[in-house]
């Protein structure tokens, strides 16, 4: 598409131009490291790095044009000459403008596809996993996309429309993905329109980006403004979810409220069922959190058309979520639950529903033992290994310590991803929040799990939170492989056969 056209396509409104001539844009791009002939390259400011840097780099590479907020000529002398030849147009936002083009350049492909967003603090990975199972399982060809799909959860603009055209032209029929919070707020998902969209749950998490979580919800609350989608479902489980109902209905958009909190459902530790529409569901995940999952993906789903039979079968033959309050068997040992949970609020739901499966498990054994009304099974204890990331929020550090301190029996405070942060910073900010004196402190993850492992017996459980299916550990700007599934599995195997631990202090 020839530049001209595609700017008039996309209803862009540029500050200024200087159309040359006018050349066939064949890709818009961001990264000049990837540039190739016939790109427009978007000079996209970043947090470490500004596109507008690299806009010599791309021409050189082959660009046709560039995307600007910034005049190149006046800011970077050293490039006019080079960057002089071809046409230049300025607007208010590269990010905002750069969604809109790749979207009108690739012929706006979401709105050839039942394309359904999901947004939240937690949930929305089981959610879109859970929804794309129901579509299967209705016979449609979908996909999805979110944190288990790549590096980031919603991709850059150019990234995400190449993605949603790919589905299109394989003939994927609908699609479920994870909009971020920093994605609505860089406006990645702008161009694309939604067959519905769906709200899980608000809570503190990615403050050091938003600054406030006023900031933050305003950035989830953009996809119930009207301008996404239509339709929204939406969980009414906290007030948060009654304001993101609200705005929809008064945006105009047709709105399906669910509420979690009167489900008629039961837990175990790798499993839960329900009764949704009158019709008997069993999930593949346990936790009361997978119910109030289960049933958003539900409504969505009835929203793009399928049936509540076809609903009800295929949420029960859905798979589990890799790393979401997943079950890790272990001959003889503890109830271990490997889990994500890595904000305040996603740390009090885990923490709850497997004080729950502990509760469930005591009455399961009364009724197998066949004891008297009087006389109740013994409770196993409830265990926890936990850090937080570093160099991310330190704010929720404390948070998460409280948390747990009040929530949990046995605590082991380790490290999660320190990035470049001393690990023992981020532990010392999560003991702010504690005020027992008996919690387990460790530096070394896998040494943690076994200490934890060692402590447990077999009426206890474990949960390993905050990593849940990562397979790598992120160290000085190092990834280590580390799956917190696959050292419990290791740690548990090497303390019932008394070989050596492998727990050597390399892992961080």
């Amino acid at each position: 598409m020839r530049l001209a056209a595609l700017l008039a396509t996309s209803e862009l409104k540029p500050v200024e131009m200087s159309l040359l001539h006018d050349p066939e844009v064949l890709r818009v791009s961001h990264d000049s490291r990837t540039v190739v002939p016939g790109d427009l390259f978007c000079c996209v400011p970043g947090a470490t790095h500004d596109g507008h840097r690299f806009a010599s780099e791309a021409v050189a590479a082959g660009a046709v044009a560039l995307l600007v907020e910034s005049p190149i000529a006046g800011q970077f002398v050293g490039e006019a000459r080079e960057i002089g030849a071809i046409p230049v147009v300025l607007v208010p936002s590269v990010r905002s403008a750069m969604s809109v083009l790749a979207a009108a350049s690739h012929g706006w492909p979401s709105r050839f596809i039942d394309l359904v967003g999901v947004t939240g603090t937690n949930g929305k990975t089981s959610v879109v996993h859970l929804l794309r199972g129901i579509l299967q399982a209705s016979g449609r060809r979908s996909e999805s996309w979110g944190t288990l799909s790549g590096p980031r959860t919603t991709p850059e603009g150019p990234d995400l429309q190449n993605i949603i055209a790919g589905w299109v032209a394989g003939g994927v029929e609908a699609a479920a993905m994870e909009v971020s919070s920093h994605a609505l707020a860089q406006d990645r998902v702008g161009g694309t329109k939604f067959s519905a969209v769906g709200f899980t749950t608000l809570g503190r998490d990615h403050l050091d980006f938003h600054g406030s979580m006023e900031a933050y919800e305003a950035a989830k609350a953009r996809l119930f403004d009207g301008g996404f989608a239509d339709h929204a479902v939406v969980s009414v489980a906290s007030p948060a979810g009654e304001r993101m109902a609200t705005l929809a209905e008064a945006s105009g958009m047709s709105v399906v409220r669910v509420d979690p909190t009167t489900a008629d459902a039961t837990v175990s530790p790798t499993g839960s069922s329900l009764v949704w529409r009158g019709r008997p569901v069993v999930l593949s995940a346990g936790g009361r959190f997978a119910v109030a999952n289960a049933l958003l993906a539900a409504e969505l789903a009835l929203v793009l058309g399928c049936g509540e039979d076809d609903v009800a079968a295929g949420l029960s033959t859905v798979g589990p979520v890799p790393g979401r309050f997943e079950f890790v068997s272990l001959d003889g040992g503890p109830i271990v639950i490997v889990d994500y949970a890595h904000t305040p609020d996603a740390l009090v739901a885990l923490l709850a529903a497997a004080r729950e499966v502990l509760e469930s498990q005591a009455t399961a054994n009364e009724a197998s033992a066949g004891l008297a009304e009087n006389v109740k099974s013994p409770e196993g204890r409830l265990l926890i290994v936990f850090g937080c990331g570093g160099e991310r929020d330190s704010g929720k550090r404390p948070l998460m310590g409280r948390v747990v301190d009040k929530a949990a029996d046995l605590v082991f405070v380790t490290s999660d991803n320190p990035r470049g942060e001393p690990p023992e910073q981020v532990i010392a900010d999560i003991l702010t929040g504690m005020e027992r004196t008996d919690m387990f402190v460790e530096v070394d993850r896998r040494c943690a799990i076994a200490a934890a492992l060692a402590s447990a017996g077999p009426a206890d459980l474990l949960v390993v939170a905050g990593r849940g299916h990562e397979s790598t550990q992120e160290v000085d700007g190092v990834l280590l492989p580390f799956d917190d599934r696959l050292v419990v599995a290791e740690e548990w195997r090497l303390l019932t056969s008394r070989d050596s631990s492998v727990c050597s202090g390399d892992g961080r």
